[in-house]
């Protein structure tokens, strides 16, 4: 299974990817993962460039920053969080995340990628997450904190992805026992696909990334070991996995799949399935 993924992403993907993989499953240089990932790197201090294969252009975006800490989490570099932090708090001082900046809009983007600059839980409490995870402090993270807390406990009506950026949050947020009160109640939430692509959603896996989540207790043990099993026999020919919604352009098809099969094996492994 990890031979054939080596494969497909020697064929097929980005150097940051090839990275994560050294780094994750051949006892690669984190140092060169985080090279990878600053070469994405804005004067300002966030990110472009398509780091999100879904947010093309150069123009530093949430997204971006999104997916450079979890690349320096993954090769645990905390101290690449600082210049993050500092564009966070230029862009969003009161703690809340827009899905994307209107400095965007004259760059090519996923249909479905709101450039309007309007804070939200689903960017904040994954990037909120992310750096719980790095273990860094900063007064902007007390900011975003808490309005992930406020934002959850008030929660009525969502979304898978919203969803699973709560659960995200919930996971890595320092106050255990208040975590997992709310995961309780989220537990009881049934989020709306409604607007969604014919097929398109979240797996338990998704939600469970791990086996010590809070979303973990949202499904039986046997719903967990059946899409376990779909997920470790949904390798496809070419050694890659597939991921679950449009491709909105050529080029993301390999780049999702590509961060797809890297998400696939290190789940595979979290659970057991693979060492």
């Amino acid at each position: 299974m990890i031979e054939e993924a080596r494969t497909f992403l020697w064929l097929n993907a980005r150097t940051l990817e090839q990275r994560w993989f050294e780094h994750a499953f051949d006892g690669g240089s984190a140092d060169a993962v985080v090279r990878a990932v600053l070469a994405y790197r804005n004067d300002d201090g966030g990110y472009g460039y398509g780091l999100e294969p879904d947010h093309r252009g150069p123009t530093s975006q949430p997204l971006h920053a999104l997916r450079a800490l979890q690349m320096f989490g993954q090769a645990g570099a905390p101290d690449q969080a600082e210049s993050i932090l500092t564009w966070l708090t230029d862009t969003c001082p009161d703690g809340s995340v827009p899905f994307g900046f209107s400095t965007s809009k004259d760059h090519p983007k996923a249909p479905w990628v709101a450039a309007d600059d309007q804070g939200g839980l689903l960017i904040t409490s994954q990037i909120a997450a992310a750096l719980h995870e790095l273990g860094v402090t900063h007064p902007w993270l007390d900011k975003a904190t808490d309005y992930c807390w406020r934002e959850i406990e008030g929660l009525e009506q969502t979304h898978p992805y919203e969803l699973r950026g709560a659960a995200m949050f919930l996971d890595a947020v320092p106050d255990r026992a208040r975590a997992e009160l709310l995961a309780e109640k989220l537990k009881h939430l049934t989020p709306s696909t409604e607007g969604y692509a014919e097929g398109e959603g979240l797996d338990p896996h998704e939600f469970a990334q791990k086996p010590t989540s809070v979303a973990s207790r949202w499904f039986t043990p046997e719903e967990i070991e059946k899409d376990l099993d779909a997920l470790q026999t949904g390798q496809q020919a070419d050694g890659g996995w597939n991921f679950g919604f449009p491709a909105f352009t050529p080029v993301v098809n390999f780049e999702w799949r590509s961060i797809a099969t890297l998400d696939s094996l290190l789940t595979l492994r979290r659970y057991g399935r693979i060492s």
